[in-house]
């Protein structure tokens, strides 16, 4: 069966602005939302559910043979494994909870490549789109990475890790090291918003042990803006997907990231690729 994606993304950027809408009504009244706490600095909140409840029926609905997995419920095996969608109804529940920046991020993976992606940050009103081999866009606009080399002005964007739960420990130390030489760092609060800032221009790079659902659709922009994604240590796909740890940026960024992450030790995988 010949698949349209530029069909797909239309049906993912209007479930996207639903998702934002319903998001964007919880998000007026940030002060009096319930929220629970998933893990340490790990929160969810009804919005979360919701969002991708409504996602998740939507896109079944249309395509009610592929495959879902989302960061709020179980994964939803169907018969057709090959098509999944990566979900996450709010990356940056901290921010939502707090009355700042969040995204809503959809992905389509056919089988272990990311096909067409969707970021909707609602209280901005910027919708990042894109197709594989297509490029990727904001509102219509075409993405490139920065060109900028200057190492003294390069501007990363990473996480704050919780002591005690990084994946490695001296996070704060390389942070250090890393903040040093730069223009400066900032702490996004989302790192599927990251993404997509390192594709738009805003950030030369980010680096972070995070979640592959978060950011599938935010790495393909960057890909498709000309950027550069591997894991800290320069390797592929089947180890950052996994491990979570990962370096997107522009080629100076990422050469200076490589070259300052080189000495942590190298998270290796456990067990057989897959989503």
């Amino acid at each position: 069966m010949s698949i349209s994606y530029d069909a797909v993304l239309d049906d993912m950027l209007a479930v996207a602005r639903e998702a934002g809408s319903l998001t964007q009504a919880h998000f007026k009244r940030f002060r009096d939302l319930e929220i629970g706490i998933k893990g340490p600095a790990d929160f969810v909140s009804d919005a979360d559910r919701e969002s991708e409840l409504l996602i998740r029926r939507y896109l079944f609905e249309r395509y009610p043979g592929w495959s879902f997995t989302g960061e709020e419920f179980p994964p939803v095996d169907h018969e057709d494994q090959e098509y999944r969608w990566l979900v996450d109804p709010i990356d940056g529940t901290t921010n939502f909870i707090n009355g700042q920046h969040y995204t809503i991020s959809i992905a389509l993976r056919r089988g272990n490549t990311t096909v067409a992606g969707v970021l909707y940050n609602p209280p901005a009103d910027e919708m990042f789109s894109g197709i594989a081999g297509q490029g990727a866009f904001m509102n219509g606009e075409r993405l490139s990475v920065s060109g900028q080399a200057d190492i003294g002005l390069m501007m990363v964007g990473t996480g704050l890790p919780i002591p005690g739960l990084s994946l490695y420990p001296g996070a704060y130390e390389r942070l250090d090291a890393i903040r040093a030489p730069i223009g400066g760092v900032r702490i996004v609060g989302s790192a599927a918003n990251s993404c997509a800032y390192v594709a738009l221009g805003r950030l030369t790079g980010y680096f972070e042990e995070t979640g592959f659902v978060d950011t599938a659709a935010g790495i393909l922009f960057v890909e498709e803006a000309g950027g550069i994604v591997t894991d800290w240590w320069g390797r592929g796909p089947e180890y950052y997907e996994q491990t979570g740890a990962m370096i997107v940026a522009n080629r100076a960024t990422h050469a200076y990231l490589i070259d300052k992450l080189k000495d942590v030790p190298r998270k290796e995988l456990k067990h057989a690729k897959g989503l």
